[in-house]
């Protein structure tokens, strides 16, 4: 290549003229002597006006770049306006948007000139009719979508370039939030998984002595279908029924008791928000004066510790100073749910009486935050539907609520990312009371948990069902294939209007394909994200029927077993039902 022969146009690349520019939108005709759709260049194959493909036109020794967004034919056009076209006529137009432009650098050197393209995003100079737009080279796709930030994570590769890496800024994929949406069977969860594996490979460097950089990401996964446990083994679970989990009631602020134990139906609610918010304080003194507080240094919603005993004497002291027994419906609802709450053996870990006189807050941040094994999987599988909005509720808060309360120096030494899975369940998009716990908790993180280091990443297959305040804080998006009219309509609102034309791919995407857009990505692009190892994947849902029925039943015992567990509600992890049954036999 001679010193300029970077910067002048190859007739071997050229494929068309532009015939129409509307801002950033462009229509171009193919050359009627392009017979099939794919020319050879340089040895490599490159397809000629694919949907999604980077086209480009040179203007001066600029190149403008554009990605195909339309394809048609040119008498489809004229109809539209009331034209007939010949047969002998027709050709083929495609429709493009223009995201970015770039420059060829000469670097001068005695033995061999040498080329670099500048790429920048953004529009400058405008195309204009008659111009020339030409197929873009392997060479040119690599500076494009080059990102030589050295705090970036390999997360897939470019559909269409020849495998180029897709890489994303660590800092803007979790800092300012991420959204993961895909329809069951996408590769939603995979994804989810091959991001946290990259993290957890990163190699931070060494420091100014050369001794190689700690690495230890905080990251908490809210996983309600036990999923994520073979993925990653060596995290630690944090479980419901099998006492590794730890949520104690007192933990919870006065939104969430009154979700707890009042709920959304009762009429009386006004009033009984009355009781218990009394009778809360009251019994927050007990444990105020054994952490060593004044009792004028902390709220109703202060995380102290006080005994579910002396919260249930304090509302029945106070039904009994009501002389018509008639008129203590509104304290019996409330003890009734108590004693409800706590024979469910399913609500141990959240339900179990106070009775120690130690501080135990520590160890409960501590099950979430802790400078060893810093990748937490909470398994909320096990947990009723109607508490696990509360229990996210709280995990969420409590995160927030810790980064809040940390100095500024401390922040910056341990930021932790919150996976929400399923985010639909805990954050709907419907004002159902026994969610609005957990919709405040996790707004707040979207809102704010940016500006102390709590990043976000919602993990959904209706995004149409989120809360639409805590999706539109997501500055970096993975969007995998969405069958669904309402989901594909749902996720374009959020988008600029510049890419609107790639949510017509959405429902043709195949298994593991990703539309990445947003801050994160070099520029919005179709991505292949990475493939993992069988032992890497989250367990799969899917249950095989082959599989199943080629194998041989156990027999009429395990019928019993499964009734067992049913029964007691606790799951085999556990030790099965009839674990619970034996011991109380004997």
């Amino acid at each position: 290549m001679n010193s300029l022969g970077c910067r002048e146009p190859d007739q071997n690349l050229k494929i068309g003229k532009i015939i129409e520019v509307d801002g950033s939108h462009i229509k171009a005709e193919l050359d009627k002597s392009i017979d099939e759709l794919t020319r050879i260049y340089n040895a490599e194959v490159y397809t000629i006006g694919q949907y999604g493909s980077i086209l480009k036109s040179y203007f001066g020794n600029k190149l403008l770049f554009m990605y195909v967004t339309r394809l048609r034919m040119k008498s489809e056009i004229e109809a539209e306006r009331g034209v007939i076209t010949p047969p002998s006529e027709d050709s083929r137009v495609l429709e493009a948007d223009l995201f970015g432009e770039g420059v060829w650098e000469i670097f001068s050197d005695p033995l061999e000139p040498k080329c670099s393209l500048k790429f920048e995003r953004g529009i400058s100079t405008y195309p204009l009719p008659q111009q020339e737009i030409y197929i873009t080279t392997s060479a040119e796709l690599q500076s494009i979508y080059e990102c030589e930030d050295k705090e970036a994570i390999k997360i897939g590769e470019y559909v269409g370039t020849g495998s180029i890496s897709c890489l994303a800024n660590i800092n803007e994929l979790f800092s300012k939030h991420t959204a993961v949406l895909g329809s069951t069977g996408s590769g939603k969860s995979a994804t989810v998984a091959a991001i946290i594996h990259a993290i957890l490979g990163y190699n931070p460097g060494v420091d100014i002595d050369n001794n190689k950089k700690p690495w230890h990401p905080h990251i908490i996964i809210l996983d309600p279908h036990n999923e994520y446990n073979k993925a990653f083994p060596e995290a630690h679970r944090l479980v419901s029924d099998e006492g590794s989990l730890k949520l104690p009631y007192w933990l919870l602020n006065l939104q969430e008791l009154i979700d707890l134990f009042i709920g959304k139906t009762e009429y009386q609610a006004t009033s009984q928000t009355n009781i218990l918010k009394m009778a809360l304080m009251e019994a927050r003194k007990e444990g105020i004066n054994k952490i060593g507080f004044a009792g004028d240094e902390v709220s109703v919603d202060s995380p102290v510790p006080f005994s579910l005993d002396t919260l249930i004497k304090i509302i029945t002291d106070d039904m009994m100073k009501i002389s018509a027994a008639s008129k203590r419906d509104k304290h019996e609802s409330i003890l009734n749910k108590i004693d409800l709450l706590k024979r469910d053996v399913r609500l141990n870990f959240l339900m179990d009486n106070w009775i120690s006189d130690a501080d135990e807050i520590k160890e409960v941040i501590s099950q979430f935050i802790s400078s060893k094994n810093t990748l937490k999987i909470v398994d909320l599988s096990g947990i009723p539907n109607d508490v696990a909005g509360i229990v996210s509720s709280t995990i969420a808060r409590l995160l927030f609520m810790y980064k809040l309360w940390e100095t500024s120096d401390e922040r910056k030494k341990d930021p932790i990312i919150l996976v929400c899975e399923e985010a639909h369940r805990y954050v709907p998009n419907r004002g159902e009371a026994e969610y609005s716990a957990a919709q405040d908790a996790v707004k707040r993180v979207a809102k704010e948990g940016r500006k102390y280091g709590l990043g976000l990443m919602l993990v959904s297959q209706r995004p149409s069902e989120i809360e639409p305040t805590v999706l539109s804080q997501c500055n970096s998006w993975l969007v995998l294939r969405l069958t669904n009219g309402d989901d594909q309509a749902y996720v374009m609102k959020f988008l600029p209007d510049s890419l609107s034309s790639l949510g017509k791919i959405l429902p043709a995407l195949r298994r593991r394909e990703a539309i990445f857009i947003g801050q994160a990505a070099t520029i919005p692009s179709r991505i292949l994200v990475n493939e993992l190892n069988h032992e890497q994947l989250p367990r799969s849902s899917d249950i095989s029927f082959v599989d199943g029925w080629s194998s041989d039943l156990d027999g009429n015992d395990r019928i019993q077993e499964i009734s067992n567990r049913w029964r007691v509600q606790l799951r085999s992890p556990f030790g099965g039902a009839s674990r619970g049954i034996e011991s109380s036999e004997q």
